[in-house]
């Protein structure tokens, strides 16, 4: 057995792993391709995953150039080498991304945080397990979707006016109501969100998953109301069934639809611009030069990949979704599934880019309902305006 070859394959596996979850899964599911065709891509990437290491053990490690029994690799052919080539960078890519992902820090702007963890599964006496697809994965005994993470953060604002200083916002977001996991769940989800009495309650979309359980949105997000409102956008599972219906539903319980427009709030006092995002799969953006120059912007949008957009619009705060902080997070690598332009750079978190605050919610469930390292979430964030606290 030649020991470096056989680093160099797992090497190699390793980076046409990344290959195909960056590309094949990753960035495609970031832009408006129909369902049924990311099915099959997902089809795909199942079967060349596992698939690689076994034709490469046997056609260049045993067989052909016999790589793991002391053979030269400048007798593998050229259309292995233009692939292998591809699996290395990629190799390399995975590694110093996850570099990076160790070393990054929480922004300055994080002032405060807590959170607690809700066994929703011991607090209902069951496991909220419904009819819907995917039940296995409901019932895996490591599967922790029924552990809650009810998470309070603290932002310092630059620029907040200080008459929104201790401003409050619940962000919901990807609830993906498609009967696997039982309307109590969300239920109880509810009753937290109720007793939380926020200010502001936003949801930044992906709601269903299955049409026929709009009715589910009354006994849940149609129970909760804030003192300056409630303000929804829908997201790409969305997109896939019956958007129009869903929105008029969310309506008719008193919320706002910002979907592509600009609302003014008036705040304790002051103008709060609130806009909805739903690109690339619904609308158009926001037009927030309708905001007064004073007024606080908060963007809402489904996918944390329109930070760019953003940041050359002056938001102040934006509230994202849609990558569900990766599902399953594996040691040391953490999030590898993200449906991003960005791969898992915007996977779940906290981001300041200037002079944009990113928060990234995990969401509290998905079309395919498991975690593992990685916690189900709903977050309520405080606002505070430095200038505020100087004059105190």
């Amino acid at each position: 057995m030649d020991w470096l070859n056989a680093f160099l394959f797992f090497l190699l596996i390793a980076g046409h792993t990344e290959f195909q979850v960056a590309i094949v899964v990753n960035r495609s599911h970031a832009i408006p391709l129909p369902c049924g065709f990311l099915r099959q891509l997902r089809h795909v990437h199942d079967v060349l995953v596992p698939a690689f290491p076994l034709v490469l053990i046997w056609f260049l490690g045993i067989k052909g150039p016999r790589l793991l029994l002391g053979g030269s690799w400048s007798d593998v052919g050229w259309s292995w080498r233009v692939y292998l080539a591809i699996c290395a960078v990629s190799c390399v890519a995975l590694i110093l991304t996850t570099i990076a992902r160790r070393l990054r820090r929480d922004p300055a702007c994080l002032i405060a945080s807590e959170s607690q963890v809700v066994n929703i599964e011991k607090e209902l006496g069951a496991r909220p397990v419904g009819a819907g697809p995917y039940q296995g994965l409901a019932n895996l005994s490591i599967n922790e979707m029924f552990q809650l993470e009810y998470t309070q953060k603290t932002f310092e604002l630059r620029g907040l006016p200080n008459e929104l200083d201790g401003l409050t916002i619940m962000h919901l977001s990807d609830w993906h109501f498609i009967g696997t996991l039982d309307l109590p769940y969300f239920q109880y989800v509810t009753d937290i969100v109720t007793k939380a009495e926020s200010d502001l309650i936003v949801f930044t979309g992906d709601l269903l998953d299955d049409q026929r359980l709009i009715d589910w949105i009354e006994p849940t997000l149609g129970q909760m109301s804030a003192p300056f409102g409630c303000y929804f956008i829908l997201g790409n599972h969305d997109w896939y069934l019956q958007p129009e219906k869903t929105r008029e539903r969310f309506e008719q319980l008193g919320w706002h639809d910002v979907s592509g427009t600009v609302k003014l709030v008036d705040t304790k006092g002051h103008p709060l611009a609130i806009g909805g995002d739903e690109r690339p799969w619904m609308g158009e953006a926001p037009d927030f030069s309708i905001a007064p120059e004073n007024s606080m912007r908060l963007l809402l949008s489904h996918s944390p990949d329109n930070i760019k957009w953003a940041k050359r619009n002056a938001i102040d705060l934006m509230l994202a979704g849609h990558n569900h902080g990766g599902q399953v997070r594996l040691p040391i690598i953490e999030a590898v599934y993200s449906p991003s332009i960005y791969g898992c750079r915007y996977a779940s978190g906290v981001f300041f880019e200037e002079p944009t605050l990113l928060y990234i919610s995990r969401g509290i469930s998905g079309r395919h309902p498991l975690r593992w390292r990685c916690l189900p979430e709903i977050t309520r964030l405080t606002l505070r305006s430095p200038t505020a606290h100087q004059t105190r």
